[in-house]
């Protein structure tokens, strides 16, 4: 319990839960919305999914994290709780051009 309260008390981490609440995301989509670097979006990852917070899988070259449904209670009542970013999210998809990662998965 405590670790998981550690993970989510993070801002970084708290902003990608909430966005992966929303809908599952390449690691090229939280960099450009987070605004920090692809090995520190990555390490986020790495310790939530540790925890058991969000789930991966691979597509070509590019990594998509989705949240865990199963993840802990604690975790879905914060998520609850806190303010949407869907409307971030929303603005982010308009503004952004064909990425990388977009390129790759429309061949």
């Amino acid at each position: 319990m405590i670790e998981v309260l550690k993970l989510t008390a993070d801002k970084t981490r708290l902003t990608i839960l909430l966005l992966l609440q929303e809908k599952e995301l390449c690691v090229c989509d939280l960099v450009e919305m987070i605004g920090i670097s692809q090995p520190g979006i990555s390490q986020h990852l790495r310790k939530m999914k540790q925890a058991g917070l969000v789930q991966e899988r691979r597509q070509g070259t590019w990594m998509y994290y989705r949240l865990d449904e199963s993840a802990h209670p604690v975790v879905q009542a914060i998520l609850q709780h806190a303010p949407s970013l869907k409307e971030k999210l929303e603005v982010y998809e308009k503004q952004r051009n064909s990425m990388m990662c977009e390129r790759e998965n429309n061949g």
